[in-house]
C-alpha cells in the first residue's frame, strides 16, 4: 500500500515539474518541499519551518516566455532603427512566440508575421529567414511609430490592424483581436523591460 502511496506520489511530482516547465502559465512562488519521518513528502509555497527546502525555485518572466536565440538580431535591429530591445522582443513574443516558421490564418510569415505585401515593399526577400524578418519588420515599427508622431498604442495598432484603419478610426480600432494584442505587447513590454539588461 505504501508503495503505491510513493508511486502517486511520484507521477503527482513529475506532473507539477512538467506543467511548470513546459506550461505558458507564468509561476511566481518557489516551492519547497520536505520529507517526513515517514517518508512523505511535503510541498508548499510558504514554508512554515526550516524543514522545508527549495524544490521548484521561481524564475523570472523571461525565463518562462522568452528564447535568447534570436537577442543578437534583435539588438543590431533595434540599433539600426532606433526601437527599444525589450520592446521588440515583445512583438516578436506576442507575433510567434519566437517561431521564425510561422504562418498566421491570414498568410503573415516570420518571427514578425510580415504580410507578403509588406516583406516585399520592405526587401524582405525570404521572410523565414529570422535576420532578414526581423530587420524588416523593425523598420517596418519604427516606420509605424513615426506616422503616429511616437506614440506606442497606436503604432502597435497599426501593426496587428494595418495603419489605415488606425487612422480611420482615430485611435485604437475597436476590434477585440487588436485591443487585446495591445495589451499583450504592453504587457510583455514591461516585464521583460524590467528582466532585461538591454532595457
Amino acid at each position: 500500500m505504501m508503495n503505491i502511496f510513493k508511486k502517486y506520489i511520484y507521477i503527482l511530482i513529475y506532473l507539477i515539474v512538467f506543467f511548470i516547465l513546459f506550461s505558458n502559465i507564468a509561476v511566481y512562488a518557489d516551492i519547497f518541499k520536505y520529507v517526513d519521518e515517514n517518508g512523505v513528502m511535503h510541498f508548499t509555497n510558504a514554508p512554515t519551518s526550516s524543514r522545508y527546502k527549495v524544490f521548484i525555485q521561481d524564475k523570472p518572466f523571461g525565463s518562462f516566455f522568452t528564447t535568447n536565440k534570436y537577442d543578437h538580431y534583435i539588438s543590431l535591429a533595434a540599433e539600426a532603427h532606433g526601437v527599444a530591445f525589450p520592446l521588440l522582443k515583445a512583438i516578436i513574443k506576442a507575433e510567434s512566440n519566437f517561431n521564425p516558421r510561422a504562418v498566421s490564418r491570414k498568410g503573415a510569415q516570420g518571427l514578425m508575421q510580415l504580410m507578403p505585401d509588406t516583406a516585399k515593399s520592405l526587401n524582405v526577400y525570404d521572410p523565414f529567414d529570422p535576420w532578414e524578418n526581423i530587420m524588416g519588420g523593425t523598420k517596418y515599427f519604427k516606420m509605424l511609430l513615426n506616422r503616429f508622431d511616437g506614440k506606442l498604442q497606436l503604432a502597435l495598432a497599426g501593426y496587428n490592424a494595418g495603419p489605415n484603419r488606425v487612422e480611420q478610426h482615430k485611435g485604437i480600432p475597436p476590434f477585440q483581436e487588436t485591443q487585446n494584442y495591445v495589451k499583450k505587447v504592453l504587457q510583455y513590454y514591461y516585464r521583460l523591460k524590467k528582466s532585461q539588461p538591454h532595457s
